[in-house]
């Protein structure tokens, strides 16, 4: 801590640098930087406790900018803790620069990524809860948000989580600085207006002058010993503090100020100042798992399973060997199977409630506490997190989502809880993996191998019972498929996954009743996808016919033609999707309503076969 160091003088520098920065790369966000330099200059130098060298320390508190646009602030700040040069200050959005225009975690101190406005908060609860209910650890979450983003449903969602939880190890300070991309935010200045809302989800409140160092001070000291509840610190700015060309004034956002050279002299010239950041206290490391052998649940071939079961018992036996293993599920945790793993590890097992975008952000948080989490809700309900996916995506996390009740064959509900675009979408995240079992124990290997993953990986499981397939020894690798049917007279190649493996092999016996014979492929990693086997089904039968119970775009049929895109010749290619708006019926009548059963499945490949080659 630095006691004796003019927090108003940091805070010019600070905006000095924010100054710099930005005119020097001609593009980013000087104002928004100039308007928060205070509350950063406070936080560094009085409250934050951080190891620079020791980025990794259990003890370190977290620091989360979810107003990333304002990141020159943050290399401000790091520059005088002496975590970067100057000389580095001045390569910011430059090729190659660890100092992107918005934070990620390429920097060993951002824990995660932001810049999509509404996510810091919601992250920030994630990594206090692991705080408070799994560490035991006295690190302290702060997050340093922006008025325009507190209009993001997503911060509410976090407001009542961390107010329910009463996080008291949270604070966040909001830059009020009343004017947000192209005018004036919602509520301006009127902090009494976000006062109310916080206090309605049960945080405790200071209103601050945000220039006023001393006030922000006695204010963190504050937030520092409530101890029943999370602390909002909404604190008046004016953005482009300091520099009368851009104070307070509309249509400065996102540029750097008219002339450096002015701002500069404005603000009383280039300074030195440094920060000896506290450092935190020593603490423990939690144990991570090394070698550990889970035993999995078995089941017999011919037993009636549904994949969702499997998960969820898989999921709980996973948890008795590994203590990292954390499970958190949107309040349907009695339908996705997540239940069985609270009624063994409650301590483990986190309620976010009907919240999407919170659960994904508390998953993410705890990732970054070091835990393995698995956030399981309905796959149709996971579109609305698609952008927290994305950015988790972006801050390189390592999370396990899964999705049940996916596809017209949950039956009668209907349309609405469908997941019917889900393997599209988390198909088009970055480094992601997806996957898609059939039976028990191939669904229980998988999610062990999910727990050993890297990047986001998404299991989709189903709703209804099925007979299982695989016996309990077999393997199944990540980037794998399993070939289920195949005979020298193949004339076809059926590609399935999930319930239409089911479907298909339904239909190969029947098209082998008529001496046709056919190729079934159970394409259970949709992401990444066995190419090698594909080309190969490709040559012996010259077609593939996939059939899945999801939308034609982006799905297994997308997947099975990228495995086409080096080149080669590309095989005929058929697809069964769905392509229809469903009501409500019972699971067989869906899959005969959306042309993808087993009759579907035979009268396609008839077609294919009594059609010319060229046609």
């Amino acid at each position: 801590m630095t006691t004796d160091l003019d927090l108003a003088e940091l805070g010019q520098q600070f905006r000095v640098d924010a100054v710099r920065a930005t005119s020097h790369a001609a593009s980013g966000h000087a104002t928004s930087s100039m308007s928060a330099a205070d509350l950063m200059a406070v936080l560094m130098a009085r409250h934050l406790r951080y190891d620079f060298d020791w980025p990794d320390h259990p003890g370190n508190d977290h620091l989360i900018l979810s107003k990333g646009h304002a990141s020159p602030l943050l290399y401000a700040a790091w520059k005088a803790a002496g975590a970067i040069t100057d000389e580095e200050l001045l390569t910011f959005r430059e090729h190659g620069s660890r100092l992107e225009g918005h934070p990620t975690p390429r920097l060993p101190w951002v824990d995660v990524a932001t810049g999509s406005l509404g996510q810091g908060l919601p992250v920030g609860v994630g990594i206090a809860l692991a705080g408070r209910r799994l560490d035991a650890l006295p690190y302290r979450v702060w997050v340093l948000c922006g008025d325009s983003e507190l209009a993001e449903g997503s911060n509410w969602e976090a407001f009542e989580h961390a107010g329910y939880e009463r996080l008291a190890n949270l604070t966040l300070l909001v830059d009020v600085n009343r004017l947000g991309q192209r005018g004036p935010t919602r509520h301006e200045w009127d902090l009494d207006a976000y006062a109310r809302r916080a206090a309605a989800f049960g945080w405790h409140t200071i209103e601050v002058d945000g220039h006023d160092t001393a006030a922000i001070d006695a204010a963190c000291t504050e937030a520092a010993g409530v101890t029943d509840r999370p602390t909002a610190i909404l604190a008046r700015t004016r953005k482009g503090r300091g520099v009368r060309a851009v104070e307070d004034q509309e249509g400065a956002h996102g540029k750097p100020v008219p002339d450096a050279d002015e701002a500069i002299a404005e603000l009383g010239g280039e300074r030195s100042l440094t920060v000896e950041v506290a450092k935190p206290a020593a603490t423990t490391a939690p144990r991570q798992p090394h070698g550990v052998h889970t035993e999995l649940p078995t089941w017999s071939p011919g037993e009636e399973v549904a994949t969702r079961n499997a998960y969820g018992e898989a999921l709980a036996a996973l948890g008795d060997g590994r203590q990292d293993v954390v499970a958190l599920d949107g309040e349907v945790s009695d339908s996705t199977r997540s239940g069985f793993f609270a009624e063994r590890h409650p301590d483990r097992f986190f309620e976010c409630y009907i919240a999407e975008q919170e659960l994904v952000a508390t998953a993410v948080g705890m990732q970054i506490r070091g835990r393995t989490p698995f956030a399981s809700t309905f796959a149709a309900f996971l579109t609305r997190a698609h952008d927290f996916v994305r950015m988790a995506a972006v801050s390189r996390a390592s999370l396990n989502l899964a999705g049940s009740h996916a596809g017209v064959a949950i039956g009668e509900d209907g349309p609405s809880q469908m997941g019917l675009e889900d393997l599209a979408m988390f198909r088009s995240v970055h480094g992601s993996t997806v996957l898609y079992p059939c039976d028990a124990n191939q669904t229980a290997r998988l999610v062990a191998a999910m727990a050993d993953g890297t990047g986001i990986r998404y299991l989709r499981t189903s709703r209804g019972a099925a007979p299982v397939l695989y016996g309990p020894d077999e393997e199944f690798p990540v980037g794998g498929s399993k070939l289920l049917r195949s005979s020298d007279e193949d004339r076809l190649t059926v590609v399935a996954a999930g319930v239409t493996v089911h479907e298909a092999l339904a239909a190969a016996d029947d098209l082998a009743a008529d001496g046709i014979r056919v190729r079934v492929l159970d394409l259970y990693s949709v992401k990444p996808v066995d190419a090698h086997a594909l080309l190969e089904a490709a040559e012996a039968t010259g077609c593939l016919l996939t059939v899945e119970d999801h939308r034609p775009e982006g799905g297994l049929g997308d997947a099975v033609l990228d495995a086409f895109t080096d080149g080669r010749p590309v095989p005929r290619l058929v697809r069964l999707a769905v392509t229809t708006m469903p009501g409500s019926a019972k699971p067989a009548e869906q899959l005969r309503e959306a042309g993808i059963d087993a009759a579907a499945i035979a009268a396609a490949v008839r077609r294919q076969l009594d059609e010319p080659a060229t046609a």
